[in-house]
């Protein structure tokens, strides 16, 4: 920070009530009112009409030369802009910074402390510190940009407000290795003495101090030059939401209690030109700010109320098309919403994910066949992020499962591979929703499809006592049918290498008996060969009988997997005997196996047994409990 020193005489202004004085011998006959501070000063004896030519053509239109009183109440800057200006024509010493310039600037303008009216005057020096100090310095042209805010129409008029921007974005533009100038750049983890090299982002946060507006202008004229990338100026929005947005991330409201918010009224709403103003600046290329930042600004503007729906809107699709990139503590904002008991906005992520399904619906099919292998891999991400999002807010002890099935169903069957992760967070919420109801249990296990699970999580759910006997049944015959194709395939594999390697036998040995057979005819005759066809027959029947005991140990095979299956039914049976459920699912136990299709048409079990068998340890299970 540059400073410049005018003057040489000590400070002799004093205060005496509500009047600053000059100590001196000579009487003053100059009154000058500001506000509510009286100026007893001087008129000819020291230098202050002489350098003021505003004051020269008040004085001279009063026509009172011994006593004069004159009202200044609309002096840009105040009583201490005015002061300083006094100050000057007194020769006492002042300072003047970036700080100071600008009032002290648009006051010598008002009083027309110009070169015309005198040489030397207080505006000349005024213009010599802006360009040789303050416009060639870095932090000196944004705290003096700053203090335009006070006084925007006279900073607009003289210039000062666009030479600043000038100055500003000359030095964003400057290659980092060219930056010579100090900057502020606290990053988390960064350590100038480390990194010798200027990092690219080194301008953003010292422009993130400048009110909206100003930055607006200067992100403005960064972009319009197209010298930097999308990415530098998201982070620079990013930077300055960080700066002045409030954070979220806890932040509940309090019901009925309106006092704190009326409070901050001002600030709620500079905090919604904030949000707006943002919003309309991201770069429109994808990725030059992060999915995390976007979902950010949609939080805060959800909890401020009041911001523009056409910018919601906006930041509701910009999310939803990067939403590939999220992770699960991107999507984990609090509910701002008083009504909402649960403490997870999963209303915002529904939206957000049919958003999502939206924009890729509305492509054309010429693009979707293009990029048909892209969105296969997006939807899919987008089907992991969900799934792991459903097992944290599972956890909500007030999350209602209306909300939580909604938000499992909206994912197209093909964004799921395999149905483990939902599988994990259904488990996960019938743990921790330990009172859920027989309805809302199977609507919210309706999603599962066993086909799609694993080996490990199907042995789990089998034994798992909080799912509904529905699926538990569903599983048993999904791995039951599963097991039996894979051994029917086994064995048929093995089939026809047995009876190509017995085909094959029986042909080297027809050969080789024919060989044998042909040389004996020459030297036995027609009883020899006779005597060949029936070694022949016998050799053929051989085969035949080895294929047909194997094809009836296929049948023995066939017959322990049904054994199996009915042995499998009846533990479930006696499982809901135990748990108490058997008076309603056993009497049900036909018509649901009948209802979910679980027998394929190529299965081997009589679904007519199986109802049958169901109704025969139902009497059973009820007898047994009359004993008891």
């Amino acid at each position: 920070m540059k400073f410049m020193k005018i003057g040489t005489k000590p400070d002799t202004f004093y205060t005496e009530r509500a009047t600053r004085s000059v100590v001196s011998d000579v009487p003053s006959d100059l009154l000058i009112q500001i506000n509510n501070i009286s100026y007893v000063l001087h008129k000819l004896q020291f230098p202050l009409l002489p350098k003021c030519g505003l004051l020269q053509q008040l004085c001279c239109d009063s026509g009172d030369l011994e006593k004069m009183n004159i009202e200044l109440h609309d002096i840009p800057g105040g009583e201490e802009a005015f002061e300083l200006c006094a100050k000057f024509c007194y020769g006492i010493k002042i300072n003047l910074s970036a700080y100071n310039f600008l009032p002290a600037y648009c006051a010598a303008k008002f009083l027309g402390m110009t070169e015309s009216v005198d040489k030397g005057n207080f505006v000349l020096k005024l213009e010599a510190f802006l360009n040789s100090c303050i416009l060639e310095g870095w932090k000196d042209s944004i705290v003096t940009l700053q203090t335009t805010v006070k006084l925007p129409d006279w900073s607009e008029n003289l210039g000062i407000i666009r030479k600043c921007i000038d100055s500003i974005v000359e030095k964003i533009l400057t290659p980092p290795p060219q930056v010579t100038w100090s900057y502020t750049y606290t990053r988390p983890g960064y350590n100038k003495k480390h990194h010798h090299s200027v990092p690219k982002d080194w301008w953003t946060e010292d422009i993130s101090d400048l009110d909206i507006d100003l930055f607006r202008c200067i992100v403005t004229a960064v972009r319009s030059t197209y010298m930097l990338p999308p990415q530098l100026i998201g982070e620079a929005l990013h930077v300055y939401a960080c700066r002045w947005l409030p954070d979220t991330t806890n932040i509940r409201p309090p019901p009925d209690q309106k006092s704190d918010y009326n409070h901050d009224e001002t600030l709620m709403e500079k905090n919604r030109r904030i949000v707006d103003t943002i919003a309309s600046m991201i770069p429109g290329d994808k990725g030059s700010v992060s999915v995390g930042f976007l979902l950010r600004l949609l939080v805060i503007a959800n909890y401020l109320g009041g911001v523009s729906p056409v910018t919601k809107t906006e930041l509701l699709r910009r999310s939803s098309l990067q939403l590939e990139e999220a992770t699960v503590n991107d999507l984990l904002f609090p509910s701002h919403s008083p009504t909402d008991p649960e403490f997870y906005d999963i209303d915002l992520v529904l939206a957000l994910l049919q958003s999502f399904l939206v924009i890729r619906r509305r492509q054309s099919p010429a693009a979707t066949a293009e990029k048909s292998h892209h969105f296969f891999r997006t939807i899919r991400k987008v089907g992991k992020i969900i799934d792991s999002y459903l097992q944290v807010v599972a956890r909500d002890a007030n999350m209602p499962v209306s909300k939580v099935a909604t938000l499992a169903e909206a994912l197209p069957d093909i964004a799921r591979e395999d149905h483990d992760d939902i599988y994990k967070a259904i488990n996960i919420y019938l743990k921790e929703h330990s009172d859920l109801s027989k309805a809302d249990k199977k609507r919210l296990c309706r999603i599962l499809d066993c086909q799609k699970l694993s080996p490990e999580v199907r042995a789990h759910a089998v034994k798992n006592e909080r799912l509904p006997l529905r699926i538990v049944v569903q599983v048993l015959f999904f791995e039951q049918e599963r097991g039996s194709n894979s051994k029917a395939a086994a064995t048929s594999h093995r089939l026809p290498g047995q009876l190509e390697q017995l085909a094959s036998s029986g042909k080297q040995t027809s050969t080789t008996s024919r060989g044998e057979d042909h040389a004996a005819k020459l030297r036995l005759g027609g009883d020899d060969e006779k005597l060949s066809r029936g070694e022949g027959t016998r050799r053929t029947n051989n085969a035949v009988s080895e294929t047909t005991n194997a094809t009836g140990k296929r049948d023995i095979y066939e017959q322990r997997k049904r054994s199996q299956a009915k042995s499998a039914v009846e533990f479930t049976e006696r499982r809901a005997v135990n748990r108490g459920e058997m008076q309603v699912e056993e009497v049900n136990m036909g018509r649901e196996i009948r209802e979910l299709g679980i027998l394929s048409a190529g299965s081997k079990l009589d679904a007519s047994k199986m109802i049958h068998k169901g109704s025969r340890s139902s009497d059973n299970g009820r007898d047994k409990a009359k004993d008891r």
